[in-house]
């Protein structure tokens, strides 16, 4: 999932003032960071970038990291790295951000959209099994709302198929899965650093992967395919100044300034992973009782990152309740239109009903406001709107 999830900006018709689903939290430290940068000597290209890759490696198990420019850059370089080229397809699920299937199809990959599970939103194992072919070069799994996917089942059915594992980890960056942490998993994983993500550059994303071969690929496609290593060039001879391009990039570098707010940030991962924790076990405490709502739940053996409260609405009701918080100043979302309903993938061929699981979740999905700076009295406003329309 990328950078999808702007802040829901609004005007409240309430008294009280209008109340996000998501935003950035940032500090007196990270504003330090960033103006360091600038009365700097890089603003791009510099030691910020290198710093920003490895304080986000400790995050990821150690598994190295490659910055780029958004969560939908960091897509489109790991299929990149993982050489998916047309007829080649891609397994995924349809609960997510367009990007994550459009950065697919932008190299001519068969996007094959697989049906998730019907409790958490992600990738179903079963699904995707039954999707898979000897074409399968990827199969790309999404961590939904910040919960990890099934990825031991998923790599080993990838595997078995001689493809590759991506995960989507746009939602879920200090995450873990059966006690290894997000980003060491996977063959490929993606992050988002969008502002209403779980740490922020502002606009920002990156891959990680423990294989040196994509690695290498992943950093090439980032920077125009440039080839400066002499042992690696066609003509190495030319002079010092000489660089080539053995396969197409684009320029993807995530600049010195904004790696400089990653880093800081990064600092308090853990703080805003609390916190959004303590947020979600309030509002499902709240909504125990409410008979016209479902709660997301949790895998044993998972250490999510709450980036969404995805709360279910039945009964057919959520475009009510979508109408009378928004009328009540609080800026809920719906996160996600089915990927394939998309007209782009319409006009492909893809038609609805492909994924009976995914089109259910998204009828009933509305997500709440969640945020580190979010108060106790804030989520009790949410809470006591949601109750006070039931």
């Amino acid at each position: 999932m990328a950078e999808s999830d702007a802040a829901s900006a609004g005007k409240s018709t309430s008294a009280e003032p209008f109340l996000p689903y998501g935003r950035q939290s940032i500090s007196d430290a990270d504003i330090e960071a960033v103006v360091a940068v600038l009365r700097g000597d890089w603003l791009t290209t510099g030691p910020a970038v290198q710093q920003f890759e490895t304080d986000l490696a400790a995050h990821t198990g150690g598994t190295p990291a490659v910055a780029v420019t958004s969560g939908t850059a960091a897509l489109h370089v790991a299929y990149a790295a993982a050489d998916i080229k047309p007829g080649d397809e891609v397994v995924t699920s349809p609960m997510t951000f367009v990007a994550t299937a459009a950065t697919a199809a932008l190299f001519g990959a068969k996007v094959v959209f697989a049906d998730v599970e019907a409790d958490t939103g992600n990738l179903s194992v079963e699904a995707a099994a039954a999707a898979v072919t000897e074409r399968t070069k990827v199969v790309a799994a999404v961590d939904y709302a910040g919960h990890p996917a099934e990825l031991d089942a998923l790599g080993k059915l990838a595997h078995d198929a001689g493809a590759l594992l991506l995960e989507d980890a746009a939602h879920s960056v200090g995450g873990a899965w059966q006690g290894r942490a997000v980003g060491s998993i996977a063959d490929l994983t993606t992050f988002s650093f969008f502002p209403t993500k779980n740490l922020t550059t502002a606009e920002g994303g990156a891959v990680v992967t423990p294989d040196a071969h994509l690695l290498d690929r992943a950093r090439k496609f980032r920077n125009h395919g440039l080839v400066r290593d002499r042992a690696e060039q066609r003509y190495p001879d030319e002079g010092a100044w000489h660089q080539e391009v053995h396969e197409f990039g684009l320029n993807y570098r995530l600049p010195d300034v904004l790696c400089a707010l990653g880093s800081s940030q990064l600092t308090r991962l853990g703080e805003f992973k609390k916190r959004r924790a303590e947020i979600h076990a309030r509002y499902s405490a709240a909504f125990a009782d409410v008979g016209g709502v479902a709660t997301p739940p949790s895998r044993p053996g998972a250490d999510p990152v709450w980036h969404l409260y995805p709360l279910r609405v039945l009964e057919g009701r959520r475009k009510a309740l979508f109408e009378h918080l928004r009328g009540v100043g609080i800026g809920v979302q719906v996160n996600y239109i089915p990927a394939y309903w998309h007209p782009v993938f319409e006009d492909l061929g893809y038609r609805r009903g492909l994924c009976p699981n995914a089109e259910a979740y998204y009828e009933q999905e509305l997500s709440l406001p969640l945020f580190p700076s979010l108060t106790d009295a804030d989520v009790d406003r949410v809470v006591d709107a949601v109750r006070d329309f039931f």
